[in-house]
């Protein structure tokens, strides 16, 4: 079995001109100690992309999760939080712009930051621009502007996807890259964690008291069921705050060092080599072998997506809490999945990727199952704890190991387009049907529904063996 370098990585033996960093393990194909793997986790690439996976992991839930708990509060039927998961193909779709963001700069501050730093901090700024606007907009009042607001945060946040995912692999050699995933979850998760914990817990105490006969005389059921925008009109203001995060660490850290291509000669040559040769690389390095690698990325998260969307309309219609919501799923929760993605990251420098994205898959789809014991057990904090805590550190395996795949399959010199292409093709198909979640809910049932995103992770089994099988067989 190769290792986390070199797993998907066929032809790439001249796209490594990354700076490598400090304390980073020799790129060999040799196991690597453990104390050599831990204090990876201490280089400067590592620390960097701690603080740079917070800034990419702030938007996302802000746009899918956590709204769709504020419109469920607000309201909303279910199948209409469904189809608004739509915004999300933002993400999907990013390849499209990505080799606009690999080469084009921007004027002014590509000369003074350098091109992925200066694409960093545009996508950020319009991140925050775009949560004022979720900010000040009501869903009850129309529905219209807090969905055009939260497509423009997906866009700029996939254009910072973009250029991150480019920073981090320019930023180390390979073989760190497995470490690399980990501390980018790691500062992605802890961003979830005030996302989602973070804006819940902003959102109640912003919420102005009021009496039941007051609820009751303004139409709503209950003063504990109350919605108040003005509560998450607060929160929504905190999180575009905490963007600077991510500015600042822009503004102090260093360009990567990348692969110069030559200049083009006409605009011609410069589309061909920015839109056509990321794809044709691809295609020549893995040639046959590139459908089932595209199969297998386009499918691997498949269960986790689908059954992301009504998780949060789950634990309302389940009569938790947002303080309950906060405590478990978005506070221990989230630990545990930086827990999965501290051990996914050492697993995949100690063992290589391949085992274990297996691994995770087998764990992500098998902890759905969780979710659909749950549904029936009613509402039960202890319970909650025990499944979220499951699920979450099958994710963090997951994704470490999956973070560490894709990396392995660019070429370093379209490694903005590339990256985007597969992180792209990972929630196309998964996104386009989670859509219909809420639809599915109405049918069968929460219980139901659950059960059957763990079955759609039973084909990425076989996928990830056929995998396996073909690179024993080409090593």
């Amino acid at each position: 079995m190769t290792n986390a370098a070199s797993d998907g990585a066929q032809g790439r033996a001249h796209a490594t001109s990354g700076a490598p960093a400090d304390d980073t393990p020799a790129s060999s194909d040799a196991p690597v100690g453990w104390r050599s793997v831990w204090r990876s986790y201490l280089s400067a690439p590592s620390l960097r992309m701690l603080a740079l996976g917070f800034s990419a992991g702030l938007p996302l839930l802000l746009v899918l999760g956590t709204l769709s708990f504020r419109l469920r509060e607000a309201g909303i039927d279910r199948a209409t939080i469904g189809y608004l998961s739509w915004v999300g193909l933002a993400y999907a779709f990013k390849w499209c712009w990505a080799p606009l963001v690999d080469r084009l700069p921007i004027p002014l501050l590509t000369h003074a930051l350098g091109r992925r730093r200066s694409w960093l901090l545009l996508s950020q700024l319009a991140i925050a621009g775009g949560l004022v606007g979720m900010a000040l907009s009501d869903p009850r009042d129309a529905l219209g502007p807090v969905v055009w607001c939260a497509l423009a945060v997906a866009i700029a946040s996939a254009t910072q996807d973009i250029a991150l995912d480019a920073f981090r692999i320019e930023s180390a050699d390979p073989r760190l890259q497995g470490v690399l995933a980990a501390t980018y979850q790691t500062g992605y998760r802890l961003a979830m964690i005030w996302a989602g914990a973070g804006v819940l817990w902003v959102a109640a105490r912003a919420e102005v008291p009021v009496t039941a006969a007051a609820a009751l005389q303004a139409g709503q059921a209950a003063a504990g069921a109350a919605y108040q925008n003005i509560g998450w009109q607060t929160a929504y203001l905190v999180m575009a705050a905490s963007m600077l995060a991510g500015v600042l660490t822009v503004l102090f850290s260093r360009e990567p060092a990348r692969a110069e291509l030559p200049p083009a000669r006409n605009a011609a040559e410069w589309l061909r080599g920015a839109l056509v040769e990321p794809f044709a690389d691809f295609l020549r390095r893995h040639r046959w072998q590139a459908v089932l690698i595209l199969a297998l990325i386009g499918t691997y998260r498949i269960s986790d997506v689908v059954m992301g969307i009504m998780a949060n309309p789950f634990y309302v219609d389940m009569g938790y809490t947002k303080d309950e919501v906060a405590a478990v799923t978005k506070i221990y929760g989230v630990i545990m999945t930086l827990a999965g993605a501290f051990l996914g990251g050492a697993l995949t420098v100690r063992f290589g990727v391949h085992r274990v994205l297996m691994l995770g898959a087998v764990l992500s789809a098998a902890s759905n199952l969780l979710f659909a014991w749950l549904a029936g057990h009613g509402h039960d904090v202890p319970a909650l704890i025990a499944v979220v805590s499951a699920d979450n550190l099958s994710g963090g395996i997951a994704s470490a190991a999956f973070i560490a795949y894709l990396s392995g399959l660019t070429n370093v010199q379209y490694s903005a387009t590339q990256y985007a292409l597969f992180s792209s093709m990972m929630l196309l198909a998964p996104k386009w049907l989670a859509g219909f979640s809420g639809v599915a809910v109405d049918a069968v049932g929460y219980a139901a529904f659950f059960g059957g995103t763990a079955v759609l992770g039973v084909p990425v089994l076989a996928l990830i063996w056929v995998v396996m099988k073909k690179m024993s067989s080409d090593a």
